[in-house]
């Protein structure tokens, strides 16, 4: 009996704890930064590769289908925005009458079209925290610390509530490691305990003791498949919504496979059995997938599942064509080609700065180790230190293969890498004066730069296109039927679902008449990226030349706008005076704006442009040298977004 109670209390994980204070305000300052909102734009991919594909479908309005969801090659998988996605955007569609008439709270706008997402995916979030904590307390670590670090990070607060595929991808991988780390600590504890109790049974002197000893093994519960299911489920879930999963997966899986392997009760025959048995069960959620896809894109339709008529070509399998999209290096070059080691070198820095050096230090020594010979110094292998070991370096060196390197691809190591070393910025009882020094240095700098970090990409980096996106909604909604143009030039896109323009597509029906139309595009969103100056100012002129003609013609009032970092201020000015009939109008400008495609030179001393266009101020109106702090303070006055109104010049009006 004693033995019993005891097996049972080993395989026990109820141990309720108690979260610090300090936890709780980092996960309540999250939620404030997203509620703000974050104005910031990371990448486009934020909008386009999801929500705003979402958008269009759920709330039926006019927005820009990227080529990733183009029918005729399809790479992306919409199971997952849908279910990560589609409540909050349901909740827009369905709360928003009720609100506008008891409220009057209108929740198609701007503000509650980015916020209301980011927080549903702030939520989400959480997620990572749990396991993170469940992980610790499973293996009697210091879960307060790691937490701390963890909820800091500032790709926590910013990367982790934004609607990338890659911080899908981080719950998900979040999710495998606490699956698999339970996997193994109950494994662990029921082979000790079969080997105990067959060493028993061995030794057992009496039939009587052996059959006792046998009814406790039969106790015991079975380990060899344990989460089968569930791990098949979001591995197959995981490598849709980004095939680059499977470099996530792999260790993981790896380790959950090899669970007791070596021992006296579990050999190949279980490790094959496993492998067999997690590919049998991920096969039914993948063909689900498949069929969401085939059925979203078109390819197969009731009809054709009514008539039996389906061959091959009813199927897209959308993880394949990523992967033949992405093997074609002319597709890579597009989109921009970076050195293999950027991720070792760059990326990790950037995105987890103290403890990514750290690590990469750490995992250097452990290297050195390994090749003199000293493996009792290091990790070992079937342990959650050797699973999470493993789940930080495989990830990054399998997608340091691939040429095309962005930061944001990795943020799912955050998770094994702060549980690996988000304790080393703790002093320990056993440090001494200096070490407890450099760790509090090292913790303060922890903080200090991913409070900077979230500023900079929550906030300044591309920061005035969501407040120029928010101030052209209701100047398209306070000039209805008018046409607007907008070019944008050396800033990302403008996500056109803020913008809430009606559908062009839907065919609508006129309740008096009947008769069925499409409404015809009012606004028009041109993206020109760095085009040089000179060719952008070719389309200005087109586009103006159509506008006026529409104007004169049918009397199609428009307005006209140019979105371009302040830094572009004196090249625009100039290639504009090439243009007499052109007249540029200094709208708006926002501010802070950092966009790397238009990065400000350093003013000289002799440069006057600063003083022409105000961004200094000063009494004098002749020429003037500037010093030093007049100098600095124009630099950072060019990081803003500026608006030009564009209009002809009255007496070329045709």
């Amino acid at each position: 009996m004693f033995i019993k109670t005891e097996i049972l209390k080993a395989i026990s994980f109820r141990n309720p704890v108690k979260l610090p204070f300090s936890y709780w305000v980092l996960v309540i300052i999250r939620f404030a930064l997203t509620l703000l909102p974050q104005r910031g734009y990371i990448h486009p991919d934020e909008f386009f590769q999801n929500v705003e594909v979402l958008a269009g479908d759920i709330l039926t309005i006019d927005i820009a289908r990227t080529w990733e969801f183009n029918p005729k090659f399809p790479i992306r998988n919409i199971f997952v925005p849908k279910m990560i996605l589609g409540p909050p955007l349901h909740f827009i569609r369905i709360a928003n009458p009720y609100t506008r008439h008891y409220f009057d709270l209108d929740l198609k706008t701007p503000y509650y079209l980015l916020v209301i997402p980011r927080i549903f995916i702030c939520l989400l979030s959480l997620i990572n925290d749990y396991c993170l904590y469940k992980i610790c307390v499973l293996y009697g670590q210091n879960f307060r610390n790691r937490l701390k670090i963890f909820a800091s990070s500032y790709v926590v607060f910013v990367y982790c509530c934004r609607s990338f595929s890659n911080t899908f991808e981080m719950i998900f991988f979040s999710m495998l490691l606490y699956l698999v780390a339970e996997c193994m600590l109950k494994s662990d504890k029921v082979i000790y305990h079969n080997e105990f109790l067959q060493e028993k049974y061995e030794k057992a002197a009496t039939a009587v003791e052996k059959v006792k000893i046998f009814k406790l093994s039969t106790h015991l519960p079975q380990h060899s498949l344990n989460k089968v299911i569930v791990l098949a489920t979001v591995v197959v879930i995981g490598i849709f919504n980004r095939p680059t999963f499977v470099g996530f997966a792999f260790p993981p899986i790896f380790f959950w496979l090899h669970r007791g392997l070596g021992s006296k009760v579990v050999g190949f025959k279980d490790f094959h059995y496993r492998i067999f048995t997690f590919i049998a069960c991920g096969i039914p959620i993948a063909l689900l997938l498949i069929l969401v896809d085939s059925g979203y894109y078109g390819y197969v339709t009731m009809a054709d599942i009514e008539s039996l008529k389906i061959s091959w070509d009813n199927w897209v399998v959308t993880p394949l064509n990523f992967l033949r999209y992405n093997s074609d290096m002319r597709n890579l070059t597009q989109h921009g080609l970076h050195p293999r080691w950027l991720h070792l070198a760059v990326n990790v820095p950037l995105l987890f700065n103290v403890l990514g050096v750290l690590a990469i230090v750490t995992l250097t020594v452990n290297t050195y180790r390994f090749i003199r010979g000293q493996y009792s110094k290091l990790p070992r292998i079937q342990s959650i230190t050797g699973l999470m070991l493993f789940s930080l370096v495989i990830p990054i060196a399998v997608l340091s293969l691939f040429p095309h390197q962005e930061a944001r691809f990795i943020i799912p190591v955050l998770i094994p890498l702060i549980y690996l070393y988000g304790n080393h910025l703790h002093a320990n009882e056993s440090d001494g004066p200096k070490a407890r020094k450099f760790k509090t240095t090292l913790r303060y700098t922890w903080y200090t730069l991913n409070a900077l970090l979230t500023l900079f990409f929550g906030f300044v980096h591309q920061g005035g296109i969501y407040p120029f996106s928010n101030s052209l909604y209701h100047e398209i909604k306070n000039n209805y039927g008018d046409h607007t143009h907008v070019i944008t030039t050396h800033s990302y896109s403008i996500p056109t679902f803020l913008l809430q323009l009606e559908s062009t597509t839907k065919v609508w029906k006129d309740k008096k008449t009947g008769h069925k139309y499409r409404l015809a595009p009012t606004t028009f969103i041109h993206k020109y990226g760095s085009l040089p100056i000179d060719e952008l100012f070719v389309k200005v002129d087109d586009v103006l030349t159509n506008a006026e003609m529409l104007l004169h013609d049918y009397k199609k009032k428009y307005r006209f706008y140019i979105a371009s970092p302040c830094s572009l201020e004196q090249d625009i000015r100039s290639v504009a005076a090439n243009y007499p009939y052109i007249e540029l109008i200094e709208d708006f400008t926002y501010y802070p704006h950092f966009c790397t495609e238009a990065f400000p030179n350093f003013p000289t001393k002799h440069d006057q442009f600063c003083v022409e266009n105000k961004f200094i101020r000063t009494n004098e109106s002749r020429a003037v040298d500037l010093n030093m702090l007049q100098r600095i303070s124009c630099f950072f006055k060019k990081f803003c977004l500026r608006i030009y109104k564009v209009k002809p010049v009255t007496k070329y009006r045709i």
